[in-house]
């Protein structure tokens, strides 16, 4: 017997079945936001559930309940903004946005004049997210028109948090001095006393304010009833919400604040059953398990919110699941 020769057919044969594999294999990328936010880790954790990678396990035998061959990949951008565009162009595959940038972005309205993102389209509501003004550890703002002149970080070019709150400057005349900054940047220059505030909307707890609150420490503005009043009226994607003392160690006390819908969006250029497949697998028990075991914001993403907050047409795939979920009809 030619031992070498059977060595040799092994290797062959063994690198044929590894380049099968690698052909089978469908790379989905999910855009996501900043990497102290909580776009990336949901994203992640997201991207994993739905992955069902060539030579997985399967889901009877303890491996993920995932779209088989599917590969996806939670990347890192600029959030909201920058999502729907690059989903819309083909450049993403799906991607994480908020209420205001999907409403605006379908429809070409607010930062999306004259260049609608009419591709896009829902595949499911996650949770809410909450707009965060957070303060240098001391400042008291009696009203918010007290931004006036400080120093404020406005969120990230090409994200939801920036659309937001430009919007919500300008309804009551605030002339700040604006810095765009992601919400790792804004963390380090309030921790540097670069600036004053800056406002940051999102699923909290951010992982960035808990390590700014064990160091430097930071407080929360608590919006009155007459300032919510103001901003939805401004921002209809915006309802009263509010940010429990519980989220963050360090802040001892509720905040009223206002919250939009974190929504999971796709092309309707993606294949119907490629989608249906990626919701199925989005709302199945496993993915549940470790949506809730991997991020305090896992816990508020259910089914039957799936649908709350969608402000544009679903993608047919998903479409397809919810009706045969009984949602819709």
């Amino acid at each position: 017997m030619n031992f070498k020769k059977l060595a040799l057919a092994a290797v062959i044969g063994a690198t044929m079945a590894t380049t099968a594999i690698a052909q089978e294999a469908t790379f989905w990328r999910i855009g996501t936001g900043g990497a102290g936010g909580t776009y990336f880790p949901i994203g992640g954790l997201i991207a994993n559930a739905i992955s069902n990678p060539p030579g997985s396990r399967s889901c009877e035998d303890g491996g993920t309940c995932g779209v088989e061959g599917l590969v996806a990949i939670a990347v890192s951008t600029n959030a909201s903004v920058a999502n729907m565009n690059a989903v819309h162009s083909g450049q993403l595959d799906a991607g994480l946005a908020g209420g205001l940038a999907v409403a605006d972005g379908f429809a070409g309205t607010g930062k999306f004049v004259g260049n609608a993102r009419f591709k896009v389209r829902a595949i499911a509501a996650l949770y809410p997210e909450d707009l965060h003004l957070v303060l240098a550890k001391g400042l008291e703002l009696k009203s918010l028109t007290d931004l006036n002149g400080l120093r404020v970080g406005v969120g990230a070019a090409g994200s939801g948090t920036q659309v937001s709150v430009r919007s919500l400057l300008a309804a009551f005349g605030i002339e700040a001095d604006e810095s765009e900054l992601n919400l790792g940047q804004s963390r380090d220059r309030l921790a540097d006393e670069q600036i004053d505030a800056f406002f940051y909307g999102g699923g909290w707890p951010f992982a960035a304010l808990i390590q700014l609150g064990s160091n430097k420490g930071f407080d929360l503005y608590s919006f009155s009833p007459e300032e919510i009043k103001i901003i939805t009226d401004t921002v209809p994607t915006y309802v009263e919400s509010t940010i429990p003392a519980s989220a963050y160690e360090t802040i001892s006390y509720d905040v009223k604040t206002l919250a939009s819908t974190a929504s999971f969006v796709t092309s309707v250029d993606q294949k119907e059953e490629l989608i249906y497949e990626i919701t199925k697998a989005l709302w199945s028990d496993k993915t549940k398990s470790l949506l809730q075991k991997g991020h305090a914001k896992g816990k508020q993403i259910i089914l039957e919110n799936a649908l709350k907050g969608v402000t544009i047409p679903l993608h047919p795939g998903a479409e397809r699941f919810y009706r045969e979920q009984g949602m819709i009809k």
